[in-house]
């Protein structure tokens, strides 16, 4: 048998996972998320999709989900787009049908410390973490070490008011559906065939992102910032307009030290998830 961490990404429409060998992240597999079932049932499917790596000495089991986990406890508290997943006691279920350590975190925390340990942020010490999908997530990183804050809490910057809503609203796939009717990918293709108003758009997305950074700047003054999620990929569509914003920073010796990244890690969710027991435990190395 061989030895591996398992990693699993627990979302709102997928489950999926995938084992760390010697370094490498093999064996990806995926199920649909049953979102509307009970605790029970969902519970059972997660087990169920855990046994079918049986055929690996699993050492440990790390989970990211998109919501806010006790991380002591390995309690999630909410998780996006499932219902009856409240205030689940996901790391007793798993420790007692399996007897494996299991390690729950909030899944833009597994991105920042996915891309620290395996990514482009391997060279630095201090970073953030910033997912730009669907939604805004947001992890840190500290001296090499995760900070989760209170129930995988920090980094919540996209909860932050902004303008009339939230940083989410404008740095997310959020803005160009209400503010453009379409999804990124649609008009990053017109963009890129030199559409004005799909320009326009990543332009002005460009900007939010720019004042979302400048927040964290302030906050932390991290050495590097990488930047994960689907709108990674159209980077260079709104890369000009988000460094107009960040040279409006207060502090120029900052700016000339940070370093802006894109990640390129395509399995990040479940890197970050197999890092979680690496890292936080540091149980094994393989």
């Amino acid at each position: 048998m061989q030895k591996a961490i398992l990693g699993l990404d627990i979302g709102g429409t997928g489950i999926k996972g995938g084992v760390l060998i010697n370094g490498h992240l093999e064996d990806i597999r995926s199920i649909p998320t049953p979102a509307l079932e009970s605790k029970e049932f969902i519970l059972n499917t997660i087990a169920e999709f855990i046994q079918t790596y049986a055929h690996y000495e699993i050492l440990g089991i790390g989970i990211g989900i998109p919501g806010l986990v006790d991380t002591k406890q390995g309690v999630v508290l909410g998780l996006a787009n499932i219902p009856s997943f409240q205030h689940v006691e996901l790391k007793k279920f798993l420790t007692e049908r399996f007897g494996l350590p299991v390690f729950v975190n909030n899944d833009a925390n597994c991105f920042a410390i996915g891309v620290h340990k395996y990514g482009v942020g391997k060279p630095f010490k201090n970073l953030v973490g910033i997912t730009l999908g669907t939604g805004t997530g947001g992890g840190i990183v500290i001296n090499g070490q995760l900070y989760s804050g209170v129930n995988s809490a920090a980094g919540e910057w996209c909860s932050a008011p902004y303008l009339d809503h939230n940083y989410e609203y404008y740095c997310s796939g959020k803005f160009f559906h209400n503010f453009y009717h379409s999804r990124p990918k649609t008009l990053a293709k017109a963009a890129q065939a030199g559409d004005p108003e799909a320009q326009k758009a990543f332009h002005e997305f460009g900007h939010h992102l720019g004042e979302l950074l400048k927040v964290i700047l302030y906050s932390l003054a991290p050495e590097a910032i990488v930047l994960g999620g689907s709108i990674r990929k159209t980077f260079p569509l709104f890369k000009e307009s988000m460094y107009e914003t960040l040279h409006t920073f207060s502090y120029p010796t900052v700016l000339e030290n940070l370093k802006i990244l894109i990640s390129e890690l395509d399995e990040t969710a479940i890197h970050g998830a197999v890092a979680l027991v690496d890292v936080e435990k540091d149980m094994v190395s393989i």
